[in-house]
């Protein structure tokens, strides 16, 4: 993948050829960057929708923020910068007046950024405190959920959101070792409860990826964003949904195939009763992923998929 360049520092949004071409952006259009993190998709969709095409970038974290304000500060007027979460996408469009859009985009999960930074605390390999949180003003973080919860509650949530099979045994060792405040006291800990590293991921990995997603509630939140993103869609228009592991990529894909169906009732039931329409079509019925060229010089696209759908004309 070429990284575009915007006269700054090179960056690799993940699957930004692809991003581009499924938006088609276009002068007259407006367009949301629903995670718009440094500013790397909504760069290219200002560029390529010049002179006239609008965007409206939602992001929680505002170091984020800041970072694509100055990278995007040469679209001026044309890019509206919200510190908001893409939960409450219609609200910020009416906020701006807007009825529909042509396309929308959003990166799940965490940012490059964010893990890079230590005191985030998103990474088992830097030393930074529990922390997890996408915005400062969520009020519980890993540490709260690490030292509070009970340890049937711990287990269940490593599991739930991690699919770790030694989950009990984690939970058990972190009660017991409690209070750990610190990334390298958890990572540790669980290395050494799962007797060693083995393989190429990381104990912790799967620990850590459950801590973040419950902090950030990032499961339920995409559930709440889907039928929204739809609903703010103009006919024709385009919704691209970025996801990183099976859970969030799950959940992506049952809402586009439901919604994609005018009928979802049983297999069974010989009569269709539920009255449901199709409101969209599947552009991707399998999930698009990064060439190898752009999984090796961006080692964060080799775990994504993409998934885009266009909205019907109205019945």
């Amino acid at each position: 993948m070429c990284a575009e360049r915007d006269g700054n520092t090179p960056h690799h949004p993940v699957l930004y050829q692809e991003i581009i071409h499924a938006l088609s952006p276009h002068s007259a259009g407006r367009y949301v960057d629903a995670t718009v993190g440094a500013g790397g998709h909504a760069w290219g969709i200002l560029t390529a929708s010049a002179p006239g095409g609008l965007l409206l970038g939602l992001d929680l974290d505002p170091q984020a923020l800041e970072i694509a304000s100055q990278r995007l500060s040469a679209f001026e007027s044309r890019v509206t910068l919200l510190q908001a979460s893409y939960t409450t996408l219609q609200a910020q469009l009416a906020r701006l007046g807007w009825a529909t859009v042509d396309g929308i985009v959003i990166d799940l999960g965490v940012s490059s950024m964010q893990i890079d930074t230590p005191g985030r605390g998103f990474s088992f390999l830097m030393d930074g405190p529990l922390d997890m949180r996408f915005s400062p003003a969520q009020t519980t973080s890993a540490a709260d959920l690490v030292n509070t919860l009970p340890e049937m509650e711990l287990a269940d949530l490593i599991f739930r959101y991690g699919e770790e099979k030694l989950s009990r045994r984690i939970a058990h060792a972190i009660v017991q070792a409690r209070p750990l405040h610190t990334t390298t006291e958890l990572a540790n800990l669980i290395l050494k409860t799962s007797g060693g590293r083995r393989g190429r991921i990381h104990p912790a990995t799967r620990t850590f990826q459950a801590l973040r997603l419950a902090v950030n509630q990032e499961l339920q939140s995409v559930e709440d964003f889907l039928p929204q993103a739809v609903q703010a869609l103009a006919p024709g228009g385009r919704l691209a949904v970025i996801s990183f592991h099976s859970l969030e990529d799950r959940i992506v894909k049952q809402f586009f195939r439901r919604e994609s169906r005018d009928c979802i009732c049983p297999p069974e039931q010989p009569v269709c009763t539920c009255g449901h329409k199709a409101s969209l079509v599947e552009i991707t019925r399998r999930p698009m992923e990064a060439t190898p060229e752009e999984a090796q010089t961006n080692p964060r696209s080799r775990s994504a998929k993409l998934r885009i759908i266009e909205k019907l004309p109205l019945a």
